[in-house]
């Protein structure tokens, strides 16, 4: 029974969570194009706002991107650069635990303010707050690997998630095998992941797609400007910039 469980969870679900991650966004995006924001509230507790979205920014990417690399890297490279097992699994608690620190003081502060402030709570739907709660949940699962992992300094738990990840993405047969008899805290940490990427195109989550990298190179600024104010001299310029 066990077995045939971790077959289902592990080996065929991250499959149906892949499906549902790509082909959801890329038909939200063609079909419901105005749904396809974060939606914002920043003129409500704005400065807890900043410092919980900042925070909470921060230490997502960067666990984001320790997980992308670390996962998904094949193991040969780490051997090649000198990289061995044990110190890659000191930069994921140490690198990764800071990271989860900061996103916990900031998701915290983003949930806080989101639930008990009467105004922003009538103006979330519930995506938004599941989506807080889900991601919540998984911060703390994930800083719940950390004790665990402590036991595990040779490296060799993380070389059987890296398998388990790069035999996802290349179809490899048994993956399931991998995982199966790993700490459980680890398989609800793989579980709710995945579960994120399922949820995923039906969230505020999709505002990630859209990341503002051109933002970078843009010429002008913003103008921004009262109703029915008129345009003056000084504000043309920009205007014609901005538009």
């Amino acid at each position: 029974m066990t077995e045939t469980l971790d077959h289902i969870v592990f080996g065929w679900y991250p499959y149906l969570c892949l499906t549902v991650f790509l082909l959801g966004s890329l038909l939200r995006f063609d079909y419901e194009q105005y749904t396809w924001r974060s939606g914002s509230s920043q003129l409500l507790r704005r400065r807890q706002l900043m410092w919980g979205s900042n925070l909470f920014h921060f230490g997502i990417l960067v666990i984001f991107l320790g997980h992308f690399v670390g996962l998904l890297t094949p193991i040969w490279v780490f051997d090649a650069i000198g990289i061995s097992h044990g110190f890659k699994q000191w930069m994921a608690i140490v690198v990764g635990g800071v990271a989860a620190v900061a996103c916990l003081i900031g998701i915290t502060l983003l949930v806080h303010r989101r639930l008990f402030d009467a105004r922003i709570r009538k103006t979330s739907s519930f995506g938004d707050i599941a989506v807080l709660l889900l991601l919540y949940a998984q911060l703390l699962l994930g800083l719940a690997t950390i004790p665990v992992s402590l036991n595990h300094l040779d490296g060799g738990e993380m070389v059987r998630f890296m398998s388990w990840a790069q035999g996802v993405l290349t179809l490899q047969p048994g993956i399931s095998a991998y995982v199966a008899d790993v700490n459980p805290i680890f398989k609800l940490h793989l579980f709710l992941g995945m579960t994120i990427f399922l949820v995923f195109p039906f969230t505020r989550l999709v505002h990630i797609w859209s990341a503002p990298v051109w933002y970078l190179g843009r010429r002008g600024y913003q103008v921004v400007r009262t109703r029915g104010a008129p345009r003056t001299r000084a504000a043309m310029p920009q205007l014609e910039a901005a538009e």
